[in-house]
């Protein structure tokens, strides 16, 4: 896939169930089967391409590495939503916002703590995310098991913002939901009108893949007007 196409398929195909990521690729859990071992590892919400196999498979290419339990969950009072900065392969990820009443479908990924240095390496932690533990929350996984508390990437720049509101990520289904939702070429298409509205849209996503000097100046400007996370559960683990 070219990279300005790849920007735009962001958040990559996530799957409807369950699943285990292997050597090979992945295997979504039957109805009815019983949920994978997961004595010993931590759980991350994943609210943007971590969700997706195709992704995890790009930060896990180690084809002997272990099976990694990826669980559907529902995360109560919040929702996944676009951080004011550009990736290095050119989209505009996500992160999460505490939004009461609202119920996110999500995945989480269940990590050793190899897996999980290795997730930080992906994941421009102390630059885009601070990673964190999130207590006081009502996470329900598909095994049927109920959290109060999990582990998160959570953007440190906020939340994106278009007429003063969050932007929801519209491949992400949850109920209740309070915000306007866009797909990732939506976003792509009113960040470029926002920053260089001259720019045709695919030389616009090429120009900070290539540069990232032209990646820091428009996030720069992106995050102005963000809304900060603000949730007291919330705990910066340094790594």
């Amino acid at each position: 896939m070219a990279p300005v196409d790849h920007a735009k398929a962001y958040p990559f195909h996530i799957p409807a169930r369950s699943y285990v990521l292997h050597g090979d690729g992945h295997r979504e859990l039957l109805e009815g089967e019983p949920m994978p071992d997961l004595a010993g590892r931590f759980p991350v919400i994943a609210c943007g391409s971590n969700q997706s196999p195709e992704q995890l498979g790009r930060k896990f290419s180690d084809k002997s590495r272990g099976p990694i339990p990826v669980l559907k969950v529902t995360v109560k009072d919040f929702d996944a939503v676009y951080s004011p900065h550009f990736s290095n392969y050119g989209s505009v990820p996500a992160t999460l916002h505490h939004t009461p009443g609202t119920h996110v479908e999500l995945f989480a990924n269940w990590l050793t703590e190899e897996e999980l240095t290795r997730m930080h390496e992906t994941e421009a932690v102390g630059m885009n995310y601070d990673f964190g533990r999130l207590d006081g929350i009502h996470m329900e996984t598909e095994g049927g098991d109920t959290l109060h508390w999990a582990y998160a990437y959570i953007g440190r720049r906020g939340s994106l913002t278009h007429q003063g509101e969050p932007l929801a990520l519209a491949e992400v289904p949850a109920t209740a939901r309070r915000w306007t939702a866009m797909t990732q070429t939506d976003v792509l298409h009113m960040t470029r009108d926002r920053l260089q509205p001259e720019s045709h849209i695919d030389i616009f996503i090429r120009e900070h893949i290539d540069s990232p000097d032209v990646r820091l100046a428009r996030t720069e400007k992106l995050a102005r007007g963000s809304l900060p996370f603000a949730f007291g559960g919330f705990s910066v683990i340094a790594v």
